[in-house]
């Protein structure tokens, strides 16, 4: 069974490019295959993860509005490490 590494960053309040850079300083300390959850409330996240995302190498798992917030869930890319 595989586990999947959830961690979770609060990018509310922060409008754009904030919540953006705040994801590409923390994926840079996470695992590849690590699950990153962006909580925001800025709706360019939206577009601007996923963009991010396709340039730099990682996949957008899921994007969705939760009330007042936008959550999105990105895996973290590059080689897994054994055991990671």
């Amino acid at each position: 069974m595989v586990h999947l590494k959830l961690v979770t960053l609060d990018a509310r309040r922060l409008l754009c490019p904030m919540p953006v850079i705040r994801v590409q300083d923390r994926v840079e300390t996470l695992q590849p295959g690590t699950v990153l959850e962006v909580v925001c409330t800025d709706p360019g996240v939206l577009n601007d993860i996923p963009a991010w995302c396709r340039i730099n190498g990682h996949e957008v798992v899921e994007t969705r509005q939760q009330g007042d917030e936008y959550i999105v869930r990105i895996r973290v890319g590059g080689v897994e490490q054994p055991g990671g």
